[in-house]
């Protein structure tokens, strides 16, 4: 009988394993770090997939196995005249066991799959430990917390709708709270990677995956005396801003895949029209060094997980109803008002609203660049209101030219 192929299963099972691993080596545990967790646990996963053509002792075995090299782990770590190795070969040598029965038994390319991962892993010795060592405690805070926002609450949580328009899902919007966590846990690792030591081109780019807002807020209050310093802040500025339209995107590719086909095109062209003008202004004067920046706070937080949550339930409801009441011009003011200062709650939950077909795709993707275009006046108007009259005429304008493209795209397409 041949063992049934869960890869999803393997692939969660590796990544808990590292999780854990990344902990203990973070802890500086002399056992075992982030490969050797991730192997026993891969083992173990593949052991079990096993079970149907081998039963169940191949399972007590590998179990047996782990336990004997925790022990004499122990005892070589007691013996103080001694270095303690670790045992990484040690529990590939007993994967690979396992991994050959697999290509008989069961998937060869999962066997191969399965190799080639224990192959990278134990080449990525010497970059693990120098990621470890870079990890600081609130790093490690923000793994941890991603984990349980992800791996313990998602799960657990109902996955039916309920209340007006039955369109709130507890599982699918806490999903979404994973999904916009998870992109910002990209953003804060860059900036974590990249410090302040980092050009400016750059520096636009890991603040529009931070937040595009927070980072015009934080160039717009920085001192402006020189013509450089200004260009510096505008190029920021427009990159961080261009940044938000490929993350629209992959929002609605993980959302509504089959809406990406539709709102592609017109997103993908203002954003290519954001990103031109960021890099002509890049290239057209000197800049200053990058020196202001958004602080690479933890996106994992619970407190802001929740007002997340919150939003996107508010906003999934109100554009439910103005389509309900209002029709087309209703969804535009929702977009409006909610696109000033946060574009992802409505991108998704018009998404989701047009993957279920309560809005149609046309419209779906005219809303999303209502609330993009808002999010920029929003942005312009940030500026203005920190009184740098020169950063914004020379924002004002661009911003302008983008908002015009988007309008002009909204009209024209069909």
């Amino acid at each position: 009988m041949e063992p049934s192929v869960d890869v999803g299963t393997l692939g969660i099972a590796l990544a808990l394993g590292m999780l854990v691993g990344l902990q203990r080596q973070w802890g500086t545990s002399p056992m075992a770090g982030i490969r050797t967790f991730g192997l026993v646990t891969l083992m173990g996963a593949v052991t079990a997939q096993l079970v149907p053509s081998l039963g169940p002792w191949l399972v007590v075995a590998g179990f047996l196995a782990v336990t004997a090299f925790a022990v004499t782990s122990n005892a070589l770590i007691a013996e103080p005249e001694h270095s303690f190795p670790g045992q990484t070969t040690e529990v590939a040598l007993v994967l690979m066991y396992a991994v050959g029965a697999y290509t008989v038994l069961g998937s060869q390319t999962v066997a191969v799959v399965i190799g080639a991962t224990v192959t990278v892993l134990l080449q990525l010795k010497e970059p693990f430990k120098a990621l470890v060592a870079k990890i600081g405690d609130e790093d490690l805070r923000a793994i941890t917390q991603f984990a349980a926002l992800s791996l313990i609450i998602l799960p657990v949580l109902p996955n039916e709708t309920f209340g007006p328009y039955d369109v709130l899902n507890p599982r699918k919007i806490w999903l979404m709270v994973v999904l916009i966590v998870g992109i910002n846990m990209i953003g804060y690792g860059a900036f974590r990677v990249l410090g302040r030591k980092r050009g400016t081109a750059v520096a636009g780019l890991v603040g529009g995956l931070i937040s595009s807002t927070a980072t015009t807020a934080s160039y717009a209050r920085a001192p402006s005396f020189s013509p450089s310093a200004t260009r510096t802040a505008v190029v920021v500025i427009l990159l961080a801003s261009a940044v938000v339209f490929g993350r629209i995107l992959l929002e609605i590719v993980a959302v509504a895949p089959v809406f990406a086909r539709t709102a592609a095109g017109p997103i993908i062209l203002v954003g290519l029209v954001a990103t031109v003008i960021g890099l002509i202004a890049l290239r057209g004067g000197e800049v200053d060094s990058a020196e202001p920046s958004v602080e690479g706070q933890n996106p994992s937080e619970m407190t802001a997980a929740l007002v997340f949550a919150a939003l996107y339930a508010v906003i999934l409801l109100a554009v439910a109803a103005a389509e309900d009441y209002l029709g087309g011009a209703g969804l535009y003011a929702v977009a409006a008002i909610s696109g000033l200062t946060d574009v992802d709650a409505i991108t998704l939950s018009t998404s989701e609203l047009v993957s279920q077909g309560r809005v149609d795709a046309a419209t779906g993707w005219r809303v999303i660049m209502v609330a993009a275009i808002s999010n920029l006046l929003f942005k312009a108007g940030i500026v203005l209101a920190a009184g740098n009259q020169r950063l914004f005429r020379a924002i004002g304008g661009r911003f302008a030219l983008v908002s015009a493209v988007g309008f002009l795209i909204m009209f024209l397409m069909p």
